[in-house]
């Protein structure tokens, strides 16, 4: 059995610290000792064992001896392999070790933040460099085997038994760092190799070891050190093998073979239509959470342009437009020589995840809430086996055009035997067909090759459509019912894909993709923030009884000191200070115009410059952040908790909370001179405001043209009459257009709120979209108002009012506007037009609390005086990105409304902190939306309430840039 022996592990010697040390300085002073140069060192293993830590850590360690003891049921472990492994914990003792970033010398004296302080007691293990990984067996036993360069957890399993073919492997590596890798030929994935040292844990499927032991058990061994040293942490070197002959020549071969093998991803790529799939056909594959892909695919007469977005792990949907070259859009007077467009709407589900023995299984819908003129639904089922992934699924409509399978659904209803012809008419686009699942099926299916070559794909698949029944009554001749392609990923976010379909038809795309949520931008603008500093220790000192007049002056400092500080906390932060005070051992500020989208950075920044400004006597600083004259959150951050956290680093068991979260009312942010406060600092708002950009709008997919463009020159100005009133404008002139070819208005049955957009849009090059009074101001703690009045939007003018009850940190809030407007001038000036309505929504905000989707309902009155309700649902990731969708039915009938039937959309956000190398606020949107219609159409207010008060939001801690800690799935 290769070079692989039973060995008993024993931990190397530690060294006992007798003073507080900082441990840099102690590993510097340690590896230049004559007698350490001798060793070769193993740096990685180097272990901090706290004295403190070795407490919890028994704790721990006793939780997993009784978890293994009380194992029962029939697929419990064997009573042999529990006892065998309960021996080898016990004769494990609880070290204490803490992981550390990083154990160089020079980077921990580099990096103080983590550089622990060692105190008496604790020990430092500085072992040598093992040779060997080993593998725990189930029963407890050890195997020790030679470390071979890049050679991965499976090489070092198998060769300690060429039969075990476990799915997951826990490798603890020798800095105490615990990996979970897939290993199993269904499920495997790229990894890291395991270094010298490496502990490795891989139970077989159904083997009865539950999921949480064995993260425990890595989790127990992590803290162990490197495994294979003797006592003395010396390699402790492998027996000579028993082998001979040709066994050993063929295991040595097989050996060498699998150390080159590298575990890799499951490469998931687009189809033609923009899903993941093969080429004409889906799979049940899907994209991590947070996936977005756009992309162009072109397969004569057709020509996709596809949008996709991955919400969550289960869910993909997304939009398409298909140029149709064969067809012209309409008369040439109206659309000229454009060629025929059609809109879709895909989504897919997936209802099963891939286990060892189960396929994945998805359910889709294509071209859904369109003409029709593709739609298709399907179930597909696909199985990994190693570099092949494997796909098989059942297509109705144009998915299933070939139709030689009958309906298993008409068993139920004979409605189901046959399938309504698609409608071109795009009056009835838009409406849900009653097509679904309807009609003959198709199979269809097919394989994708990850060759060795890594990037490049290849994709054979059975195609369940014909193409003789294909939209616009076209029908294609064709040569196969296969089609074959290849991707090749030029890079992790662009794919060119090529193909030979239908027998007789290239095809050309490419794709670019990636993860929103992983979007970030390091923020090099920045200033460098400042040192955590030890606060000066506060000396009693015997005084006279001081006068008043020194009472007062004493506990401050000058103005010119905070002056000071005011100014390094704008710099740090970019936010306005409103006010400094002083209750007792509080220090209290108060932020206006709070201009980032991560917080929790900020606070420490601010706490970084209040600790070392602060007089000593200071113990708690509070942080109240104020929108529009609305105190809406505030953070108490506790001193010398906070320096030690960031001073140094501590070991888990004397780790404590800071930065505490608390309602704005409890911040002492009341009238200075009050309750004991003294007023240091107070600074009056910025009264005005000016910001000069370019701009730009687009309408996609009308009858005048694909696109409308218009890029233009915005300033936006903002007047402070009060913290809590202010006076809002913007202008805008239009620079560079194609809008000579916006000639079409498009019909409506009802009143023209959105649908004189092309006069909005090209009677006058110079604009003012906005000219706005608005005054905020809070009822009690909970509850906010606003009034308003003016030019609200670029269509309508008028007055209105909100209200909205938000308890602090709490999931749910609603809020309630009302508004009279008026329909505003085509120019985009003073003048106002006859129409006037009065319209409004009680809209109920949810934070579901749930993989962070978020619901909000309204219900109320549109512009065009119809009543209804809109739907928004969407999911906000860790770095901000919010991905989300929106419906609104109202009383109009689809008839009325016209096409498309009712108003709906999808949209993504994205905070400017992710995209700028500086802290900044607001966020990018890109929305869109089928068509403008009338119905359904809502007041398009500036300023919500509940936008103002986002900042109390219980998340807004949470949100923080991507980082190998919190990237990927959630």
């Amino acid at each position: 059995m290769l070079s692989c022996t039973p060995v008993q592990v024993l931990g190397a010697q530690a060294v006992t610290i007798g003073a507080p040390v900082r441990l840099g300085d102690w590993l510097a002073g340690q590896l230049g000792a004559p007698a350490q140069r001798e060793r070769d060192v193993y740096v990685t293993g180097i272990q901090w064992q706290s004295a403190r830590e070795r407490t919890l850590q028994q704790g721990a360690r006793q939780t997993l001896l009784d978890q293994i003891r009380y194992l029962s049921g029939p697929a419990a472990p064997a009573t042999p392999d529990r006892e065998g492994l309960s021996a080898l914990i016990a004769a494990h003792p609880a070290t204490g070790r803490v992981v550390l970033k990083e154990a160089d010398p020079r980077w921990l004296q580099a990096n103080p933040a983590d550089d622990p302080v060692l105190n008496a007691g604790d020990d430092v293990v500085i072992p040598e460099r093992p040779s060997s990984v080993t593998v725990i067996h189930r029963d407890g036993s050890l195997c020790k085997v030679t470390h071979v360069a890049q050679a991965e957890a499976s090489y070092y399993i198998r060769a300690c038994d060429p039969q075990a073919a476990p799915e997951e492997a826990w490798v603890v590596q020798p800095d105490g760092v615990v990996q979970k890798v897939k290993v199993g030929l269904w499920d495997r994935m790229a990894q890291q190799p395991p270094a010298p040292g490496a502990w490795i844990w891989a139970p077989e499927r159904g083997a009865g070891w539950p999921e949480s032991l064995s993260a425990r058990l890595a989790s127990f061994f992590a803290t162990q050190g490197p495994s294979g040293l003797d006592d003395q942490g010396h390699d402790a070197p492998l027996k000579p093998s028993v082998q001979q002959g040709q066994e050993q020549e063929r295991d040595q071969k097989q050996a060498a073979a699998s150390a080159q093998f590298h575990a890799r991803d499951l490469p998931v790529t687009a189809s033609d239509w923009g899903t993941v799939g093969l080429l004409q056909t889906p799979t049940a594959r899907m994209g991590e959470a947070g996936e977005a892909s756009i992309g162009i695919s072109t397969t004569s007469p057709y020509t996709r342009l596809n949008v996709m977005l991955q919400p969550l792990d289960w869910l993909e949907f997304g939009f398409r437009y298909t140029d149709i070259s064969s067809e012209k859009y309409g008369p040439a007077s109206l659309s000229g020589t454009q060629s025929y467009k059609d809109k879709s709407i895909d989504f897919k589900v997936r209802l099963l995840s891939e286990t060892a023995t189960l396929p994945a299984v998805a359910l889709g819908m294509r071209d859904i809430g369109g003409t029709g003129l593709f739609s298709g639904e399907y179930l597909v089922a696909n199985k990994r086996t190693g570099d092949f992934d494997w796909s098989l699924g059942l297509g109705w409509g144009y998915l299933g055009a070939r139709g030689n399978i009958s309906n298993p659904l008409s068993i139920i209803s004979d409605k189901f035997k046959n399938r309504p012809a698609s409608d071109s008419n795009v009056v009835n686009a838009g409406t849900f067909s009653k097509a679904y699942f309807r009609g003959p099926m198709s199979l269809f299916g097919g394989v994708q090759y990850q060759t060795p070559w890594t990037p490049l794909i290849l994709k054979l698949e059975y195609d369940g459509n014909n193409y003789q029944n294909e939209p616009l009554h076209q029908h294609f001749t064709t040569r196969s019912s296969f089609n074959i392609g290849a991707v090749y990923r030029v890079s992790s976010h662009v794919d060119v894909s090529a193909a030979l379909e239908r027998g007789n038809r290239a095809m050309l795309g490419i794709t670019l993709h990636g993860k929103l949520g992983d979007i970030a931008t390091p923020k090099v603008s920045d200033p460098a923030p400042l040192p955590a500093l030890m606060p000066p220790v506060v000396q009693p000192v015997l005084q006279p009884v001081a006068s008043p007049v020194t009472q007062q002056a004493a506990p401050v400092a000058t103005a010119m000191d905070w002056s000071r500080t005011t100014q390094d906390l704008q710099q740090q932060t970019g936010f306005r200070v409103q006010s400094i005070y002083r209750n007792g051992s509080q220090l209290v500020v108060a932020f206006d115009e709070t201009n980032a989208f991560y917080l929790g950075g900020k606070i420490d920044r601010i706490a970084a410059v209040l600790n070392r400004d602060a007089p000593p006597e200071v113990r708690v600083f509070r942080v109240t952040l104020v929108s529009r004259g609305l105190p809406v959150t505030g953070y108490a951050i506790e001193r010398d908790t906070w320096v030690r956290n960031h001073a140094t680093l501590l070991a888990p068991i004397d780790r404590q909370q800071a930065v505490f979260t608390m309602p704005p009312a409890a911040a002492p942010d009341s009238v200075p001179g009050k309750d004991g406060d003294t007023d240091i600092y107070r600074q009056a708002p910025e009264r005005f405001t000016l910001s000069v950009g370019p701009a730009y709008q687009q309408t996609l997919g009308g009858p005048n043209a694909f696109v409308l463009y218009q890029l233009s020159v915005n300033a936006y100005a903002e007047a402070r009459l009060r913290r809590d009133t202010w006076l809002a404008g913007d202008l805008n002139l239009g620079l560079v257009d194609n809008y000579d070819k916006f000639t079409y208005t498009a019909p409506s049955s009802l009143p023209r709120v959105r649908t004189y957009l092309r006069e909005y849009l090209t009677t006058s090059r110079f604009t003012m979209p906005l000219l706005q009074l608005t005054h905020v101001g809070a009822l009690g703690r909970d509850q906010y108002y606003s009034v308003y009045g003016g030019y609200l939007e670029s269509m309508f003018a008028g007055v209105g009012g909100e209200w909205l009850y938000r308890p602090w940190s709490s999931p749910l809030a609603l809020g309630v506007d009302v508004n009279r407007v008026r329909q505003r001038g085509f120019r985009q000036d003073f003048a106002l037009r006859d129409y006037s309505v009065t319209t409004g929504n009680v809209t109920l905000y949810w934070d579901t609390g749930w993989h962070g989707v978020q619901v909000d309902l309204s219900v109320g009155q549109y512009l065009a005086k119809d009543r209804g309700a809109t739907l928004d649902v969407s999911r906000v990731f860790r770095n901000g990105v919010r991905i989300g969708a929106y419906a609104t039915k109202t009383n109009v009938s689809a008839s009325q409304f016209g096409e498309g039937s009712f108003d709906k959309g999808i949209y993504v956000t994205i905070p400017f902190d992710a995209l700028f190398t500086h802290s900044t606020a607001g966020v990018a949107a890109i929305r869109w939306s089928p068509l403008t219609r009338d119905g359904g159409a809502k007041l398009a207010r500036q300023f919500p309430l509940y936008d103002l008060t986002d900042e109390s939001n219980p998340r807004n801690l949470w949100f923080s840039p991507p980082t190998p800690a919190t990237a990927g799935p959630e």
